[in-house]
């Protein structure tokens, strides 16, 4: 019984923005199964082609704080319905694209919807649970992402080649259909607040005056970055540089999908506990895997064994990383959410950049692993000074109220106010936890 009271079960809305999370995800990294089909259909250029996912991130980028600032005052769960929507006809846009504007046009706008539904999702995720389950709360959505990478991904360039590009749209927008009943039927209904709880956009931007906001979202990014700056050059490392065959890159690709479940399942249960042990476990183990697979990248068994081991490391770290951003920005809770979107596609849009500037410069795809190695590094550094500023501002807070509860107590006052020191210590992270 003290277990079951420790760690509530989740709401099972929970479960379902999870599962609206994986079409979303399924969506956003299709491409790299279809591209060459989808090319050759539309006539283009395979770096044209490429452009598409660049168009996705990017309008996950803008769309995330945008949106969370549009639907700011609109009942979540109406918002979650009206995007989810968009998103599905996206999908059937782009299915039925008769040239590469329209499914280019078609790929913003789902990106558009998919950035607001994760940051308002995420919002509703976090509400619908107690703050001690907030990462376990953002792992099942994380893990909707996981699970699109090994199941999602795999089954589009599956249908790509054996029923065409055009296929894979479909399948997602039955998947968004399918969400969408869910959110429809299993998502809570929210009132709008009023009065002085009524949401403020101004009020939810003074987040951004706060130092551990901007830290948050530097670690994000960096660890996104990281990770991709590897990850959309794997292929090429794989088949140019071990000396696997083409046909290895999809198990590949799935092993990678794989560890990132069991990363993200590894770091919802243990990142509400130990926050800030499994943010600095989590980088500082993709920062050593990176570096050691640029020295053994000729090494098929190595990269291989590697790539899975990045997934689990670097997801690992992303349930800790929301619950992070959530904490830091409480009084924002929508805006927080879109943040968190935004830095996370920051990362994989500037880690691929980096990524090609390294190989355009003639330095081999192993240099791609160094990149990730070196922007992982950053995101240490950044995590540490987050630490660090986290620790001075709770400890001179905790000194402020010592020093006020003891001013004017008796020697019994104190040692019932040191008793709740200690409580608000356990309650702000103070403590063992972090």
């Amino acid at each position: 019984m003290p277990a079951q009271s420790d760690r509530p079960r989740l709401p099972i809305a929970v479960y379902v923005l999870g599962l609206s999370v994986f079409a979303l995800g399924t969506s956003e990294f299709m491409l790299s199964g279809i591209l060459q089909p989808l090319a050759r259909d539309l006539d283009v250029s395979i770096p044209q082609a490429g452009l598409l996912v660049s168009a996705f991130a990017i309008g996950m980028v803008i769309g995330a704080p945008v949106l969370a600032a549009a639907t700011l005052r609109l009942p979540r769960r109406t918002t979650l319905i009206a995007l989810l929507a968009v998103f599905g006809l996206g999908q059937v846009a782009g299915a039925l694209a008769p040239s590469y504007g329209v499914l280019f046009a078609s790929r913003i706008v789902s990106a558009l919807a998919c950035a607001g539904f994760w940051a308002v999702g995420a919002a509703v995720a976090v509400s619908l649970v107690p703050v001690t389950a907030r990462a376990r709360a953002m792992a099942v959505m994380v893990g909707g992402l996981s699970i699109a990478n090994i199941a999602g991904v795999p089954a589009g360039a599956l249908l790509g080649q054996h029923a065409g590009w055009r296929a894979a749209f479909w399948a997602v927008a039955g998947l968004a259909a399918i969400g969408l009943i869910g959110v429809i039927a299993l998502v809570p209904r929210t009132a709008v607040p009023t009065g002085e709880d009524r949401p403020q956009l101004r009020r939810e931007l003074t987040i951004y005056k706060d130092k551990q906001v901007w830290l948050a979202l530097t670690a994000t990014a960096l660890n996104g970055a990281a990770v991709f700056a590897l990850f959309s050059y794997l292929s090429p490392l794989l088949t140019d540089t071990a000396g696997l065959a083409e046909s290895w890159v999809p198990t590949v690709l799935a092993l990678f999908g794989v560890g990132a479940l069991t990363g993200t399942f590894i770091g919802g249960r243990i990142a509400d506990a130990h926050l800030f042990g499994t943010l600095f476990g989590g980088i500082a183990a993709s920062t050593v895997v990176l570096a050691v697979l640029a020295l053994t990248a000729h090494s098929p068994v190595a990269a291989v064994a590697l790539s899975l081991m990045l997934g689990v490391t670097a997801f690992t770290t992303a349930p800790a990383l929301n619950a992070r951003m959530f904490n830091v920005a409480n009084a924002a809770p929508t805006l927080a959410g879109a943040t968190t979107t935004a830095a996370f596609n920051i990362g994989n849009t500037l880690g691929p950049w980096l990524g090609g500037l390294a190989i355009g410069a003639g330095w081999g795809y192993p240099s791609v692993a160094w990149t990730g190695a070196a922007l992982a590094a950053g995101a240490v550094v950044t995590t540490a000074l987050a630490f660090r500023l986290h620790r001075a501002t709770h400890h001179s807070r905790l000194i402020a109220s010592s020093a006020t509860a003891t001013a004017t107590a008796t020697p019994a006052a104190e040692a019932t106010a040191t008793a709740q020191l200690a409580k608000t210590a356990e309650a702000t992270g103070t403590g063992r936890h972090h």
